[in-house]
């Protein structure tokens, strides 16, 4: 049984503010602002996570992470020691527990220069108490949470640049405490999560094929390499983008470069039930990563004026293949 499920906020910074767009009014077009926060002075966000209520938001810069209040009163604030003068190639992220209690904070340590390697830690969402913390065997210059729908574990994807990718997942064990599962690959990177929470959707660090594995054990249901799609793996590649459009259909993007060196992509729909290719859709978009797919069957592009753009009719187009 799938649980209530919390409402979707997402954020967006600009000009130095949050601005915080709910998902589950079913507006599409473009979307206006639900709450707007004014981060501290001299904090640079550079992730943020805003509560179901739009009364507290919570961001990371790069020393720390910070609560505040809708109305910016100070709820509490986690410095990483030490301070570090390293503005560039780390970048740490944080993400906000399904059931809205904890608050998890990806730490690239490493590239910041602490000395070590990075960490995960988990706060308490109300009172910034550090709930638990794991030591990370990685070097990472940044990550990207996801949460589970379902289950309410977190998933976080580690990118160490040239070195890979490192996926791990954290949730509440039987006895309150936090349970950490790495998973066995350093060559996989974690484009998203299933709606209903049965799969989740990794690309290949090297870029020749995207997979389908079973939550949470991480078997692969399925996989297609490039050659699946119809193109010559040594001159198309598969991005790290896309998603889950529906719990059934998953976008899956595929570039490369024409014969003038033009960069091109375009997108598949993917029966995730039948491991087939469904169509090639058209979408109009600047780049492969503007496209974000939210699981209910509509999307997100970027819009003139910074909020995003919602849309919910995709269009099939017929297979094309780039001259060359």
């Amino acid at each position: 049984m799938i649980p209530l499920r919390a409402p979707k906020v997402i954020t967006r910074h600009r000009a130095g503010w949050i601005y915080a767009y709910s998902m589950d009014s079913g507006a599409l077009g473009a979307l206006e602002p639900v709450a707007v926060f004014q981060p501290r002075p001299g904090d640079e966000v550079v992730e943020s996570a805003v509560w179901p209520d739009l009364e507290r938001v919570v961001y990371t810069t790069l020393n720390g992470v910070v609560c505040l209040t809708l109305a910016g009163d100070l709820v509490w604030t986690s410095d990483f020691e030490p301070h570090s003068d390293q503005r560039h190639g780390h970048r740490p992220g944080c993400a906000l527990s399904g059931d809205g209690r904890t608050v998890w904070v990806y730490r690239p340590d490493a590239m910041a220069g602490r000395g070590g390697t990075d960490q995960w830690v988990v706060h308490d969402a109300y009172s910034g108490a550090i709930l638990a913390r794991r030591e990370l065997e990685t070097v990472g210059h940044g990550a990207g949470h996801h949460v589970h729908p379902v289950d309410g574990s977190i998933y976080l994807d580690i990118g160490e640049g040239q070195d890979g990718s490192v996926i791990l997942r954290g949730s509440a064990g039987a006895d309150g405490e936090v349970e950490f599962v790495k998973y066995p690959w350093w060559d996989r990177c974690l484009i998203d999560l299933a709606p209903d929470g049965q799969q989740f959707m990794t690309v290949d660090h090297g870029q020749v094929d995207v997979a389908f594995h079973r939550h949470p054990s991480g078997d692969v249901l399925f996989a297609l390499p490039v050659e699946a799609f119809g193109f010559d793996p040594e001159e198309t590649f598969v991005e790290w983008s896309g998603g889950y459009l529906t719990p059934d259909l998953a976008v899956v993007t595929l570039g490369g470069e024409g014969q003038d060196e033009e960069e091109w992509f375009r997108y598949y729909l993917i029966d995730v039930r039948t491991g087939t290719l469904s169509s090639e859709i058209a979408v109009e978009v600047t780049n492969p990563y503007e496209l974000v797919p939210l699981g209910d069957g509509s999307w997100l592009t970027d819009g003139p004026d910074g909020n995003p753009l919602r849309w919910r009719s995709l269009l099939p187009s017929p297979p094309s293949h780039p001259e060359g």
